[in-house]
């Protein structure tokens, strides 16, 4: 696998040893007091179940089988390398076919999966002490890591960043741990109770990949800056074409309405999520409006100029702008036809929203509830 001439392109074993040895410690807790953390999460993992369901008005058609798995960061590292290597395995196929042919194949051959394997893991090393949960829909299971049997993934919560973020914040430990597993327990209902949701987003990523046609030296360069500019590698003021995202340098034509509807689509599981945490909250977290205000806060207040970059690089600033439309959305929505109204939004890909709907609720209200009946002129 490390060969250059071996069957991957990544060595996706080092770039766990990397990620894991150059991982921040987490906050500074006892023994006893890491257990009690670990032991509340799952509590609340487990009572977050009925706090959503009853709000959102889904429930799951199959046995839901998801395990909750409490991690550190070295665990949220590799269980994320295992999904990595899951959905990406059909464009590092495809890259492979290709470098023998490319003008960038020698060089790509001196490169070697050693250092795209580093280069991953240092760029998950820096992820690592920024996620506080995640569902993982696409988890292989392994024998560290468990997922659902029924095609199900796993939802993780990572114990040091709930806290060291807790801290931060100087808010209730106990309602913030349990604001956090709303969140992900939210993700959860959502594909537990919407069979099809999981094989259409499946789908849809798939197809995104199928159509990457792109130089594979080009991608270890961005991965390459991106791990510079973590190590202090590139020289102040140099910007290059750090502008573009990792997404955005692959897309095609065809890849580009792909997107569109991804976007679509996890901005609407995002903000569903955080609609959900805030709308459960006054009941079950007595401190929740202060937990969103400084939550807020600190999301606007943004980090470092290096912080900033990465997020571009990575596509995180997608991802925040998500929380945001995604929530102004389902609010509309909901504040114009209610939960059940919503809820037909989970009826099949067709009453997904589009990128547009998304900015426009008013829109997707009209097309799906709206319609004039068949024979209307």
């Amino acid at each position: 696998m490390t060969s250059i001439g071996g069957p991957e392109m990544v060595d996706w074993n080092l770039a766990v040893a990397t990620a894991t040895r150059l991982v921040r410690p987490g906050p500074e807790v006892s023994r006893d007091e890491a257990r009690a953390v670990v032991a509340e999460l799952r509590r609340h993992a487990k009572a977050s179940e009925e706090h959503v369901r009853g709000f959102t008005r889904l429930g799951a058609d199959e046995a839901d089988d998801t395990p909750v798995l409490v991690v550190d960061r070295p665990g949220w590292v590799r269980a994320n390398v295992a999904g990595f290597r899951e959905i990406l395995k059909p464009l590092l196929d495809k890259m492979q076919q290709r470098r023998g042919s490319t003008p960038g194949g020698a060089v790509l051959g001196a490169v070697g999966g050693k250092v795209t394997g580093v280069e991953l893991g240092v760029l998950l090393s820096f992820l690592s002490s920024r996620v506080l949960g995640q569902y993982e829909t696409f988890a292989p299971a392994t024998r560290e890591l468990p997922a659902g049997e029924n095609g199900g993934g796993r939802l993780l919560l990572v114990a040091p960043n709930v806290v060291h973020v807790e801290r931060e914040l100087d808010v209730e430990p106990h309602d913030f741990r349990l604001w956090v597993c709303l969140h992900e327990e939210t993700h959860r209902t959502q594909f537990t109770a919407v069979p099809w949701l999981r094989d259409h987003l499946q789908s849809e990523i798939q197809s995104f990949l199928a159509e990457t046609d792109v130089d594979p030296m080009t991608v270890l360069e961005r991965l390459r800056d991106a791990a510079q500019a973590l190590v202090g590698g590139r020289p102040e003021g140099e910007e290059g074409d750090s502008g573009r995202s990792l997404v955005e340098l692959v897309q095609t034509p065809a890849q580009r309405e792909i997107l569109g509807r991804l976007t679509a689509v996890m901005s609407l599981l995002e903000g569903h999520a955080d609609y959900v945490m805030d709308g459960v909250g006054p009941d079950v977290v007595p401190s929740v409006a202060e937990i969103r205000e400084k939550f807020q806060q600190r999301r606007a207040k943004g980090a470092s100029r290096l912080d900033l970059a990465l997020r571009k690089l990575l596509g995180l600033d997608a991802k925040l702008r998500q929380y945001r439309d995604g929530e102004r959305f389902v609010r509309a929505v909901v504040d114009e036809v209610g939960m059940d109204g919503f809820n037909r939004v989970w009826t099949s890909p067709n009453t997904l929203p589009t990128k547009a709907e998304i900015a426009k609720p008013a829109d997707w209200v009209t097309r799906v509830h709206r319609r004039p009946e068949p024979g209307t002129p």
